[in-house]
């Protein structure tokens, strides 16, 4: 993720989430760091086929009062604004039909490291949704040509996130909700 205004109109003072909301809907990654826009590249196919294949894989477990979606945003307050990879949120805050989702909402934020995020999803955003009280997090990165998931809860009286497993056959915990996945199921074919 890098930080790009040329094309985003530039300003003198810190970007809010109402200035997003003012952009056109152009199928550009935009999110804000205390102010600062930041768009992304397009995501790869491998990183667009992950996301795919885990929202479908959480979905078939997913219980009722929780639902599973993908890149919808997560209003942390009103100059950081991120876009995780898949987020399990609350059903009663789906229902709503959001473009968007408030931290309270949101029970796991997932994110799909690639190449220009690596800083950003092993440190930055962990840091800030765990400040945010977003109770988990996942993080999975591509290692030897192989899918590694790393688990995370939050310790929400440091508010920091502890690692609750780093996983390379199955993803095998009961929070949010039971779930054992087995990462073959979210490896995209190779072309």
């Amino acid at each position: 993720m890098t930080a790009a205004l040329e094309s985003d109109h530039p300003q003198e003072r810190e970007w809010t989430t109402d200035d997003l909301d003012a952009l056109p809907e152009d199928g550009r990654r935009r999110e804000l760091l205390d102010g600062v826009l930041l768009t992304s590249h397009s995501p790869t196919r491998m990183h667009q086929s992950i996301a795919a294949l885990l929202m479908v894989a959480l979905d078939d477990d997913c219980p009722d009062g929780y639902d599973v979606t993908q890149a919808v945003g997560v209003r942390i307050n009103r100059t950081r604004y991120f876009i995780p990879d898949v987020l399990v949120t609350t059903a009663a805050a789906a229902a709503r039909e959001p473009s968007r989702y408030e931290p309270h909402e949101v029970v796991l934020a997932v994110e799909i490291v690639s190449p220009s995020t690596r800083s950003i999803d092993r440190v930055l955003k962990p840091a800030l949704y765990a400040q945010a009280g977003i109770p988990f997090y996942w993080r999975i990165e591509i290692e030897d040509e192989s899918l590694v998931v790393h688990t995370y809860k939050i310790d929400p009286v440091h508010e920091i996130y502890a690692e609750t497993g780093r996983w390379t056959k199955f993803v095998d915990t009961g929070e949010p909700f039971p779930v054992n996945l087995p990462i073959s199921r979210i490896t995209p074919r190779r072309v």
